[in-house]
């Protein structure tokens, strides 16, 4: 194969291989001679495109051609733009293309028949006092404010067992985006992956120490506390940290993992590091094994709001209700409206610099592969940022598009798992939830061997099909949560951000 065609209605293909100028490649029937080389996983133009003309991969527009397209040329950002996220034209959104902002409801409620089965009907983990199940038995040495990292680190590096966890948060923030950094910080104190927690504040902050501590017990964690100003300093505080800190991990080795019915999962579902084969092969079968996990009772959490846009019509149609499927549209809206009120062209954090030399060309592109994640079940509940999942199946959060912040916030809705597609090689993980990667592609797969759990590549490379490499990325994921340890985890990538709203004062 030469080249891929992803609909019928595509005006471009995709280039599977390096293709050479002057090279007949041959798509579905049709031969169209080359006219520059086309690298793989970039877009060559199938027919005339006229300038002005939108662009269709996937069967859906994913911009418009700058300049008159000849078939066989190279189609990419020398000579096509978005349609969306340009605030550097001047023009509102519903100005730039209608029809795409315009939730098609006729499916909304529809029930799609989701294939395969669960291979198991149960996972290893770790019952919690609370009722939830965890995959991991971590001791968190928490900092509750960026003063207290110093202290964090010290009782990380005397305790390599534990996980000490650092930030920049938890002062000079107010409102909104104070409760936001203590709910996010709770939820990892309180996250089921954690069998006990020890909390390190200053004394002087905005982030309440004792006060956390204090409703974290009511709730039943196993929490202790320590005040960097009331110990007398930074060195007796980390001393007395670290005798608390080994008494925590005695006290959790206790526990042992039991059968967990699959339908307590939380699996979170990111994408990062982006090439134009994430939308053909990682993407969907993340796909395909979420909707194995929707099956089996399971929950689901799809985010990254910013690269819904292009598709947020596509993801709207399958809301479990108008109520819903409006949340996601208008939620799609308010971050392209971040770009309006800048007056900037998004194109370079969406897609950003690595997604383009991967061949993907605008947001629209990038967003239409992105959704495939989530699968074809209907989407339950809208959920703002960090917050936890009400019903069970695919729900998806509004989160920004970059992969810390995204995942932190998964995790902190109670996320127990996290599958990770990558077409360029993100190593990224967290401190408290397994990271499992799968790679787009084969070469990326086999340079970066190290860093993935899984080779998506294969669809190409050797055949699977999508529902057969989904089945594996379920499998896969029921062996992390029973206690097979990934790669991210191997190399202690432990990746932390929130979202902040402002201000901070």
């Amino acid at each position: 194969m030469q080249a891929l065609l992803m609909h019928p209605d595509d005006d471009v293909a995709l280039a599977v291989i390096d293709l050479d100028a002057g090279q007949a490649v041959q798509v579905e029937g049709r031969s169209v001679r080359l006219r520059q080389p086309i690298p793989c996983g970039h877009k060559l133009a199938l027919v005339p495109i006229a300038r002005g003309q939108r662009v269709r991969k996937y069967g859906q527009p994913i911009g418009r051609a700058t300049a008159d397209i000849a078939p066989g040329e190279h189609v990419h950002v020398h000579n096509l733009e978005s349609l969306r996220g340009r605030g550097d034209l001047g023009l509102p959104v519903q100005d730039t293309a209608p029809e795409l902002v315009q939730a098609d409801l006729a499916n909304v409620g529809h029930e799609p028949v989701v294939s395969g089965k669960p291979s198991d009907t149960t996972f290893l983990g770790y019952r919690r006092k609370d009722g939830r199940a965890g995959v991991r038995n971590h001791v968190l040495v928490l900092a509750t404010v960026g003063c207290a990292n110093a202290v964090v680190d010290r009782i990380g590096q005397a305790l390599p067992e534990v996980v000490a966890l650092s930030h920049v948060y938890g002062c000079s923030q107010i409102g909104d985006d104070l409760a936001q950094t203590r709910r996010v910080l709770q939820e990892f104190a309180m996250h089921p992956n954690v069998g006990a927690v020890l909390l390190v504040g200053l004394g002087c902050e905005t982030m309440p120490t004792l006060e956390m501590a204090d409703q974290l017990a009511a709730r039943g964690a196993s929490v202790q506390r320590l005040i960097i100003q009331d110990e007398g300093g930074s060195r007796a505080t980390a001393a007395r940290g670290v005798a608390i800190a080994r008494e925590l991990v005695q006290q959790v080795s206790t526990a042992s993992r039991e059968p967990i019915p699959l339908s307590e999962l939380v699996v979170a579902i990111e994408c990062g590091g982006s090439d134009a084969w994430s939308g053909v092969t990682a993407n969907p079968a993340a796909g395909a094994a979420s909707d194995l996990v929707v099956k089996a009772g399971g929950t689901v959490i799809l985010s990254e709001v910013p690269e819904f846009i292009g598709a947020e019509h596509l993801l709207a149609a399958r809301a479990a209700d108008t109520a819903v499927a409006r949340q996601i549209v208008e939620a799609t809206l308010r971050r392209e409206q971040e770009a309006n009120r800048m007056g900037v062209d998004m194109r370079g954090s969406q897609p950003t610099p690595g997604n383009m030399a991967g061949g993907l060309t605008t947001i629209e592109e990038k967003s239409l592969g992105a959704i495939h994640k989530g699968g074809s079940a209907p989407v339950r509940e809208f959920l703002p940022y960090a917050h936890r999942p009400t019903q069970r199946g695919l729900v998806v959060m509004d989160t920004p598009g970059n992969d810390p912040e995204s995942v932190t916030a998964m995790v902190a809705g109670g996320a127990q798992v996290v599958v990770f597609t990558t077409g360029r090689g993100s190593p990224t993980g967290c401190p408290i939830a397994p990271v499992i990667k799968v790679a787009s592609n084969s070469a990326m797969y086999r340079r970066m061997r190290d860093d993935m759990d899984v080779d998506a590549g294969t669809i190409i490379s050797a055949g699977e099909t999508l529902a057969g490499l989904g089945q594996r990325i379920f499998d896969e994921i029921v062996a992390v949560c029973s206690g097979k340890q990934t790669a991210a985890e191997a190399w202690g990538h432990n990746e932390f951000a929130i979202s902040t709203i402002g201000p901070r004062l």
